[in-house]
């Protein structure tokens, strides 16, 4: 490279390979599409041209639902290889590629008209997505009403909606057709959200207009006042900021997760068991029931974390996307939940305390 006038900025590349800063950030950990420089002090991402066609190609992959296991195959395996991947997955294929057509041409009708009267306009399903995924994170203890609220912040771009009940945090972010004004931030409780979310489902676009101490929505032609919780919201900036680094991280398939879980019945808990490329899904009663799941990693070793199922299952529920990445750092800190489809989505479950034996890799 001659010059460092050839790098783009994560934004910048984002804007040209029609993905989103979290998807490019969720692709970098996945080690699909990494930068072609880090800032070491910084630690922000760069990326030059030549590697638009690697993103495109990507990024049509991705819409298709190709999972990240056969992405990589056909990135960067031969093409005899790369050819019988994708004839195996035509059916499927053709299926998601008709449910993309569909997703795009409601964002188009969306952008046709948009236009942003107030803070941040967006569209009606991806609202409605939004409140759907984060609300069952929010807490339902009368002792601590802030938890059974949502924040919503508009800054930077993005929209942000996050709701947490202590145990686990989910986080979903957004990028809105049109942002207006200065940064703006709203708590509403969990169900205005999803009355809010029932009521956008409907429309093409909706536009939040947020006020010191009032909000509105605009959308169908109508006007619908939200009222707005004073309680004060989680640090949760603090949280996502203490996490540990994560020692492992799997990718591994949403859909194949969740059944896997629901497997294991009413159990007390559930395990989670990372060996080489495989993770093993049981009820912490013993192995004898265990799925095991084609996991693609980066790290080496084994580790082996508890969860409570319904937990889990209402993470993964949520989660968009054929594939999710878990990033585990240690069996009794918050384990990472992502997805990077229709916008980064971001789920931390607590795990549960297991005996020395419960659930130990065979």
């Amino acid at each position: 490279m001659d010059s460092t006038a050839e790098l783009l900025s994560i934004s910048a590349f984002a804007r040209r390979v029609g993905l989103t800063p979290s998807a490019l950030r969720f692709y970098d950990d996945c080690r699909v599409l990494p930068p072609a420089s880090v800032d070491g002090t910084t630690g922000y991402r760069y990326y030059t041209p030549d590697q638009e066609e690697r993103a495109a190609l990507l990024r049509g992959l991705r819409a298709a639902g190709v999972p990240l296991a056969e992405v990589a195959v056909v990135l960067d395996g031969p093409g005899s290889e790369a050819r019988t991947v994708l004839e195996r997955h035509r059916e499927r294929v053709r299926e998601r590629t008709r449910a993309a057509d569909a997703a795009i041409e409601s964002v188009l009708r969306s952008l046709d008209g948009a236009r942003a009267p107030a803070e941040v306009t967006l569209g009606g399903v991806e609202l409605a997505s939004a409140a759907r995924q984060v609300v069952p994170a929010a807490g339902a203890d009368e002792r601590y009403p802030a938890v059974g609220c949502v924040l919503i912040e508009i800054e930077d771009g993005e929209i942000r909606f996050v709701a947490t009940d202590r145990y686990r945090l989910s986080l979903r972010t957004l990028r809105p057709l049109a942002v207006k004004g200065p940064p703006g931030r709203l708590l509403l409780a969990a169900e205005v959200l999803a009355g809010l979310g029932g009521w956008a489902a409907r429309a093409a676009e909706v536009t939040l207009e947020v006020h010191p101490d009032a909000a509105r929505a605009h959308g169908l032609g109508e006007v619908r006042e939200l009222p707005v919780s004073r309680e004060r919201f989680p640090g949760y900036r603090e949280m996502l900021s203490a996490l540990t680094p994560p020692a492992h991280r799997a990718v591994v398939d949403r859909a194949e997760l969740a059944g896997a879980v629901e497997r294991c019945g009413p159990a007390r808990a559930v395990v989670l068991a990372l060996a080489g490329d495989r993770l093993s899904v049981s009820p912490v009663d013993g192995l004898s029931r265990a799925v095991v799941l084609t996991a693609v990693r980066q790290d080496a070793g084994s580790a082996r974390v508890g969860f409570d199922p319904a937990v889990l299952l209402s993470a993964l529920e949520s989660s968009v996307g054929p594939d999710v990445l878990l990033e585990i750092a240690t069996p009794a800190e918050p384990v990472v939940v992502r997805s990077a489809d229709q916008g980064g989505f971001t789920t931390l479950v607590m795990p549960v305390a297991l005996g020395p034996k419960e659930g130990a890799l065979s």
